[in-house]
């Protein structure tokens, strides 16, 4: 049977290559060097990326994690991250217990303006602790909530609010570099906003497709393309966990699978195991599509670039 894995570009040339070029500690503040100009410390370089976009050069941004190769989710900080959240100003992480290695850095540090992405997420019930944006709390009590899908930097509509969220938090931060954050916020939601158009162009042609997760990383993006998970319960949260798949559990999604009630399975790029080969190899024999998802930005590309990418391969596969 053909193969029907969709490859995501992991590199573009270019533009979008400079985007994260700042996303580095070399990149200085107003001028490149200068010790006085805000510091923002990130998580991963999906919220460098995005906290990049919105400050432009009026602030130094950099990612505690700056490569696409690492798992954040069994990342062990070091020495030096410590240092680069002591010295920032404002630290953005997920939370929900995704990024916990941040946790520790942030008690450390006694960093004060703390945001997580998961109180800018909207319409979960299950996630009953995260705080509506306008509130900017900055508590920093994210642990890991296994009812909630804590990947939500894969919902777009979540990352306009944070962006909104980061543009005021600067502003009332650092008033002076209020126009530029709100020149570069309304720029980048403008781009989330084309995004959510893209995903609404698939749900027009595709509502209702099933869609088979090996880990829940495009759980918000997948329903915002309009699919229904099928996910047979209990395979993608063992693989997330790092537990085995229960055999039956293992067996109800082949036959899920094999049986035609799957239109596309997205895989986790940056998880894996025996179960996981066992149902890409599934899928791939019984001509599914295979999309794989990273958790992090490909290097050399930004945000809405990437997610735009994942948008345009899960329509081929479903085409």
């Amino acid at each position: 049977m053909p193969r029907h894995r969709a490859a995501l570009p992991l590199t573009l040339a270019g533009v979008t290559a400079l985007v994260l070029a700042g996303c580095t500690s070399a990149q200085g503040a107003p001028g490149g060097s200068d010790d006085d100009g805000l510091r923002i410390v990130t998580s991963t370089t999906v919220y460098a990326d995005l906290a990049q976009q919105v400050v432009g050069e009026t602030a130094a941004v950099e990612a505690v994690i700056d490569s696409a190769a690492v798992d954040p989710h069994d990342y062990e900080a070091t020495a030096r991250d410590g240092l680069a959240v002591r010295d920032a100003d404002v630290v953005i992480m997920n939370g929900g217990g995704y990024d916990a290695f941040m946790d520790g850095l942030i008690e450390s540090a006694g960093v004060e303006h703390v945001i997580a992405a998961v109180d800018f997420h909207h319409g979960s019930g299950d996630h009953e602790d995260g705080a509506e944006a306008e509130e900017h709390d900055h508590g920093h009590d994210h642990g890991h909530d296994h009812s909630f899908n804590e990947h939500v930097w894969y919902d777009p509509h979540t990352m306009i609010h944070l962006v909104e969220g980061i543009a005021a938090e600067l502003a009332d931060l650092a008033p002076e570099t209020a126009d530029a954050a709100e020149e570069g916020s309304a720029a980048l939601i403008s781009a989330l906003e084309d995004l959510e158009a893209r995903l609404n162009e698939i749900t027009d042609d595709h509502a209702g497709d099933t869609v088979f997760f090996t880990e829940p990383v495009g759980g918000y993006f997948a329903a915002a393309a309009g699919l229904e998970d099928v996910t047979v319960d209990g395979f993608a949260e063992a693989v997330e966990n790092g537990e085995g798949v229960a055999p039956a559990v293992l067996n109800d999604a082949l036959k899920a699978i094999e049986g035609g009630e799957v239109a596309v399975l997205i895989a986790n790029a940056h998880t894996g195991g025996s179960e996981t080969d066992r149902v890409i190899a599934a899928a791939e024999d019984s001509d599914v599509p295979v999309v794989e998802f990273t958790e992090t930005v490909p290097d050399g590309s930004d945000y809405v670039t990437w997610m735009t990418d994942n948008a345009d391969a899960l329509a081929d596969a479903l085409s």
